[in-house]
């Protein structure tokens, strides 16, 4: 069931252990600069991240370059693209696999990106920062320990609210074990995840959250009070049900035992390469959105995560709705998605003034060629939309209220 930005780079000195260097990249264009439609060249695999200054930045691949611009808001432009990665360094852009970006408490930028290894389906995670308010990045580093050529790939990133930097993504080094060791079957891979307390110059791990995570869908990580990071993942349960589970990802390495978190009981050998997203509103209820296989069929949906059950569970969008996210800020959640309607993807929103229990849906957009996911961005108190298309490239849209 697989579905399978340009500036000097003056100086990248390549390191491979725990600490990042300081690298010569500028990044001096001025904000909101303004630059043609970015129309070939790319992958699609894309995502955005609003700064304290309320800028926001794109990371996306640009002729086998991660690159990395910025803009002030719809319509106002992008800066000309900066690469993060040396010319040879391939990174994932497609589907769930994709670069990310988060941006910390003090105006650092924070980059992470899978780098795809010599046999198929293998990687490591890569991280790159800036801590000058995007002006310079460093050399990319690895972020794990371990070095085995297997798949450590679909990164994840989140700054808590205490500013330590979290970094998760799904490992099989412990199904590789299992088939060396000739024990029984291993479904799926694992979850792991690692933390830096020192704005990216290193970080600790390599810490294990969970067995048997689904081996190709990304991870929703989402910062609560106290600097621990909520994990959500689809999780492969017995007898090959793939459904979520719900864990604490916590600094000192002990994440919470996972707890289930949604029940549509989907029974497949094979992953469906859509991984889930995350909000909490005003008074910390958790609202979720996924892809599944359900008594009510195949598709997206939404539901409030609530102590062992999901509430308020609906369908978004119709049977070819695909890779929502959501967001929430007071009593107010939104969710985006794409679909096809037989000609064109359509960009579309679903949004609730009462913390999920109604909901008005509205188009925002559409593409006729190829895209990428969309992504919900919280700016002040309303909300963006950040889409990455082949014939429109790198685009932002209000969210109407």
């Amino acid at each position: 069931m697989r579905r399978r930005f340009m500036s000097t780079l003056a100086a990248v000195l390549l390191s491979g252990g725990g600490h990042a260097q300081e690298a010569a990249i500028s990044i001096e264009a001025p904000a909101g600069a303004a630059s043609g439609p970015q129309r070939a060249r790319f992958e699609l695999g894309s995502s955005a991240a609003v700064d304290t200054a309320a800028a926001i930045w794109a990371v996306a691949v640009d002729s086998g370059r991660l690159m990395i611009r910025r803009s002030q808001g719809p319509g106002l432009g992008w800066s000309e693209p900066v690469p993060l990665t040396p010319p040879g360094e391939a990174v994932e852009a497609d589907r769930d696999s994709r670069p990310m970006v988060a941006a910390g408490t003090a105006g650092e930028i924070y980059v992470t990106w899978t780098r795809t290894l010599g046999k198929p389906d293998t990687g490591e995670i890569r991280f790159s920062r800036s801590l000058d308010h995007g002006r310079t990045f460093s050399a990319p580093v690895t972020v794990h320990r371990d070095r085995e050529v297997i798949a450590h790939r679909f990164n994840a990133i989140a700054v808590s609210r205490l500013g330590q930097v979290f970094v998760a993504w799904i490992d099989r080094r412990d199904a590789a074990r299992a088939r060396a060791e000739g024990r029984p079957q291993y479904p799926g891979a694992a979850l792991y995840y690692a933390v830096s307390d020192d704005r990216g110059a290193s970080f600790r791990g390599d810490f294990k959250v969970a067995d048997h995570a689904c081996e190709c869908c990304r991870v929703a990580l989402l910062p609560q009070e106290g600097g621990s990071i909520y994990a959500l993942w689809r999780y492969v349960f017995d007898t090959n049900v793939r459904d979520h589970a719900l864990a604490y990802l916590r600094p000192d390495g002990k994440a919470s035992p996972p707890q289930r978190a949604t029940f549509d009981d989907w029974r497949v050998d094979a992953c469906p390469d859509e991984g889930p997203a995350l909000a909490a509103d005003a008074s910390g209820t958790l609202h979720a959105v996924w892809f599944a296989q359900s008594s009510a069929g195949a598709g997206a949906f939404y539901g409030r995560l609530l102590d062992g059950r999901v509430d308020g569970q609906r369908r978004i969008g119709g049977g070819r709705a695909e890779h929502p996210d959501i967001e929430a800020y007071g009593d107010r959640v939104v969710v985006a998605w794409k679909e096809f309607d037989g000609n064109a993807t359509n960009l579309r929103l679903m949004q609730s003034g009462d913390r999920g229990l109604t909901w008005t849906e509205r188009d925002i957009a559409n593409t006729a060629d190829a895209s990428g996911q969309p992504q919900l961005l919280r700016v002040t108190t309303g909300f963006q939309v950040f889409w990455n298309t082949r014939a429109e490239g790198l685009s932002l849209f209000p969210v109407p209220w």
